[in-house]
């Protein structure tokens, strides 16, 4: 897959920094919940979102690949993302569809698409990480799936100042899930996976908050992998969730060269 490593190097060249604001509930309103309603409420908000569509700047840091660039994105729950990476006065220089079966990645600069079935490969060279497809669509909202934690009762379960700690372990895989959550806006601001040797295996950052649709997003999200060194850091410049009629337009020009890969 080095045709994609020559495209996007070539591609992620321009780098503008974007900042978002963060509104947040009186001390007074705020309702300290147990263990099982906060799990609920968080599963629950990440549920409400939709479709999301967003523009920002999209980091990547790893030992492969390290740049960044302006993007666009369009994402509808549970099977599609669209991505385009932007250049100066919001030219379009490359654009990728991925739905979890298939994906279409067209280079404007070379007037080449190419497609085909998705797979990990597929995600990881598109986009730069490597994350499952339901992980992305998180990543991008910068949400943490929460599912497998419904029915259990956390191993530990705390207040430290303005936070909830919550606190999983997997002793079938020997992994700890700890989870901070602001204690007003119910948004996760860190979550730790931690192996049994106590060594971070991955890392998330939140902050940034804004509420849409009643739901905490955070506007700066920041990934890190320290098992594969990879960081990802997306900063959010608008957002808009959950509208209606939502449709993405992708059309390639009728001159394009198409690889099926």
């Amino acid at each position: 897959m080095k045709i994609f490593n020559q495209i996007l190097i070539s591609i992620f060249v321009l780098i503008f920094l974007i900042d978002g604001c963060v509104p947040s509930k009186p001390t007074e309103d705020v309702e300290l919940l147990p263990s099982e309603r906060l799990i609920n409420k968080l599963e629950a908000n990440r549920r409400k979102i939709k479709n999301l569509e967003g523009i920002g700047v999209f980091e990547i840091e790893s030992e492969q690949f390290n740049n960044s660039a302006n993007f666009q994105i369009i994402m509808q729950k549970p099977d599609s993302i669209y991505f385009t990476v932007l250049g100066p006065f919001g030219i379009e220089l490359a654009q990728a569809l991925v739905t979890k079966d298939n994906y279409i990645f067209y280079d404007a600069l070379q007037n080449t698409a190419y497609r085909g079935s998705v797979d990990d490969d597929i995600l990881k060279n598109i986009f730069k990480v490597n994350l499952s497809f339901n992980d992305l669509l998180d990543a991008f909202i910068g949400s943490v799936n929460l599912t497998p934690n419904l029915y259990k009762q956390p191993s530990g379960y705390s207040i430290e100042g303005e936070h909830y700690v919550l606190t999983y372990e997997d002793k079938e895989n020997e992994l700890t899930s700890v989870y901070k959550v602001d204690i007003r806006q119910l948004g996760i601001t860190n979550y730790n996976l931690i192996s049994y040797d106590e060594q971070i295996n991955l890392e998330g950052k939140y902050s940034k908050f804004e509420l849409i649709e009643n739901v905490a997003i955070p506007f700066n999200i920041e990934i890190t992998n320290k098992v594969q060194n990879q960081k990802v850091t997306i900063t959010y410049k608008n957002i808009i969730a959950n509208a209606k009629g939502v449709k993405v337009k992708f059309e390639l020009p009728g001159d394009a060269e198409i690889i099926e890969w």
